[in-house]
Order: structure tokens, then sequence, then C-alpha cells
């Protein structure tokens, strides 16, 4: 899909920032008929976000992408694995002995079910995850966190929280870090 953007203010990676918005409401299942000439996901009604709404989902989506970079390189620093696993991981001893079914995670981590069974793979291979049969559906898996899983989600959680830190917590007040995650969290309670 070729996004072509005209009438705002020209930005060296709008087209790119189009076509994760496009990417995003497509992978929540948002109802999209089209991109209109702004790059804004237009809904089946119709219905055109304010310049200023269109202003907030790019501030949005770029934060996002510099927060990620900036945890993504800290985590190569120190010769960690990637932000997914650890997110992989997070969830994964949430769940505890229970484990999570892969669709589970997909939904949890919002990511595409085909990138989750490489995942899965991956962190399997490594011997951080164990796959067990799923007592509800016999066809079906349960994805557990292994011990060794445990401790290196551990040993990358300080790594983590130093990276969100120069991302966000040393650029917001706590004031304005809580009115952010209420915002944020809106957005995503439908999901």
């Amino acid at each position: 899909m070729l996004v072509v953007l005209t009438g705002r203010q020209a930005t060296p990676n709008l087209n790119a920032i189009a076509f994760n918005m496009y990417a995003v409401a497509s992978s929540c299942q948002v109802a999209c008929d089209r991109m209109d000439h702004y790059g804004v996901i237009m809904t089946k009604d119709k219905k055109q976000p304010s310049d200023v709404v269109v202003d907030a989902w790019i501030a949005l989506i770029r934060a996002q992408q510099v927060a990620l970079l900036k945890i993504e390189r800290a985590f190569r620093e120190a010769k960690l694995p990637p932000h997914a696993w650890y997110d992989a991981l997070w969830e994964l001893d949430r769940a505890g002995t229970a484990g999570l079914r892969p669709f589970e995670i997909e939904r949890r981590m919002l990511i595409a079910q085909s990138n989750i069974s490489r995942l899965i793979d991956r962190l399997a291979e490594q011997g951080y995850v164990e796959r067990q049969s799923c007592e509800e559906d016999g066809r079906g898996q349960k994805i557990v966190i292994t011990p060794s899983g445990r401790e290196l989600r551990k040993r990358m959680w300080p790594v983590y929280v130093r990276a969100i830190s120069e991302a966000v917590g040393h650029r917001v007040s706590e004031r304005e870090a809580t009115l952010l995650a209420n915002l944020l969290t809106r957005l995503v309670d439908k999901v």
C-alpha cells in the first residue's frame, strides 16, 4: 500500500507514520474503509478527526517509536535480548504456573500471530519457556516461563527501567505521567 500525504506539513517520516497508523489500526481490527489524503484512518462512518486529534496521533506514534528505539538500544548495548523477549517473559511471569496460550500472549502483546510463534520458538530454544499441553483443549498448548526465563527477565529489568526513565521519566513530571497514563489507558481499554 502506498500512502501519499498532502495538505499537512510534510516531515521526512510522515509516510512511515501513516503506514504505521494503518498497520496499528489493522492489527487492532479497526474497521477502516480507506486512508484519506492526510493519511488519517477513515472509519465506516466517514467522520474525520480534527487536526488536533491527528497531531495527537502523530505525536503518540512518534513518542512510541522513539521510546522503543531507546529501549532496544539499551538492551543491545547490555548484550541482552530484544524488548519483545522481555514483554513475553513478563506476561508469562505474571501468568504464573497456569501459563498462557499463544493467542493470549498475542493479545496481550498486540503483535501478529506469526511473530508470536517465532518468538515462542526462540524463547523455547534458549530454555526460557516450556510448551505444555493444554488441559482445556487437547490440541492446544500453553506456554510457561521457566526459572531461567524468570532469571533473564530479572536481569533485563534494570536495563529496561533505566531506558524507561530516559525515554519518559526524565521528560515528564509525576503528575504529567499520571495524566498521560490515564489518557493512554482510555485508548486501549476497548481493544
